[in-house]
């Protein structure tokens, strides 16, 4: 797991078919103190989250199958939670 800021939500008109009706969020993962930890990334989010929500997210590639439906999915990053 690790802490990140929502930037913001995206769309893809040409998509994995697990894709289809899930919302991506773009994402910058932060480290400890706040600072950026590596570029932005992509991720499905089940969570509902808005832009500038700290979340946590996660790489397990089971929970985005299950988030998606699909075992197939090339999802790698998902959101696991908001954080108060």
């Amino acid at each position: 797991m690790q802490p990140a800021l929502v930037l913001g939500s995206t769309r893809a008109t040409v998509k994995h078919e697990s894709f289809d009706g899930q919302r991506l969020v773009l994402l910058q993962p932060l480290m400890v103190d706040q600072s950026p930890d590596g570029p932005p990334l992509i991720a499905v989010d089940a969570m509902g989250s808005r832009r500038g929500d700290r979340v946590m997210i996660t790489s397990d590639g089971t929970y985005a199958r299950e988030i998606t439906g699909n075992k197939n999915t090339p999802a790698r990053w998902s959101v696991i939670g908001i954080v108060d």
